[in-house]
């Protein structure tokens, strides 16, 4: 979980949380690199004594500045399209979860296997060990499983967000939003609604708990 002196992305906990990290810092390098080249470029100008009071074009300079960005932007558009795809592909999900928006809290439905719902609010600030973020009824999912959410809401928007899990979909009244996921490692994973939803929109978190397959079933 991020704290207030990290300045990172938090720990990733699914396959498609690393590859976004992995992305993060990649565009990141070549956003210093170009930074670092333009700054170098900037002092030159500005602390060197030469002129030409002739030159009126300079062709080559021109196609150079013209190639180099467009050969920057591929770098960075390759690894985004891929990771989109990544991110849209669905494969046979082991377990839908059923999730819907409410002023202000979320209900979690089991429809697989079993006809088990239940509303999750958040714990008042004296019984929880985690401020604003932990709820009275977790929603317990297994690791190294294909997990497929069906998100939707009742009332207004809201957004179903986990960022150590890289989801984040938004709950649309009358509308079903589909994302999934895949939880590598076990814990606890908080999130919140991430859509300005009301007055309580601070209200509302996510708590996932991942278990192993044999204590989900169980």
């Amino acid at each position: 979980m991020t704290t207030w002196s990290n300045m990172n992305l938090q720990d990733s906990a699914s396959p498609i949380m690393e590859q976004l990290i992995q992305f993060h810092d990649h565009t990141l390098m070549i956003m210093l690199m170009i930074l670092t080249m333009v700054s170098y470029m900037m002092i030159t100008l500005f602390t060197n004594q030469n002129i030409n009071r002739f030159m009126l074009e300079g062709q080559t300079i021109e196609m150079i500045w013209t190639i180099m960005p467009a050969i920057i932007l591929i770098f960075i558009a390759i690894p985004s399209l891929r990771l989109l795809y990544l991110m849209d592909e669905i494969n046979n999900p082991l377990l839908t979860l059923k999730v819907i928006g409410h002023q202000w809290y979320w209900s979690y439905e089991y429809s697989d296997f079993t006809s088990m719902e239940f509303d999750s609010y958040m714990l008042p600030q004296e019984e929880s060990t985690f401020r604003l973020l932990d709820v009275d009824n977790r929603v317990t999912l297994p690791m190294n499983s294909f997990i497929r959410i069906i998100i939707t809401a009742a009332d207004v928007l809201h957004s179903w967000t986990v960022p150590s899990l890289g989801v984040k979909a938004d709950a649309t009244p009358g509308r079903l939003n589909q994302t999934s996921f895949l939880i590598n490692r076990p814990g606890l994973f908080f999130g919140q609604c991430s859509e300005i939803c009301g007055t309580n929109h601070s209200f509302m978190p996510i708590t996932i708990e991942s278990v192993s397959t044999e204590s989900f079933i169980s």
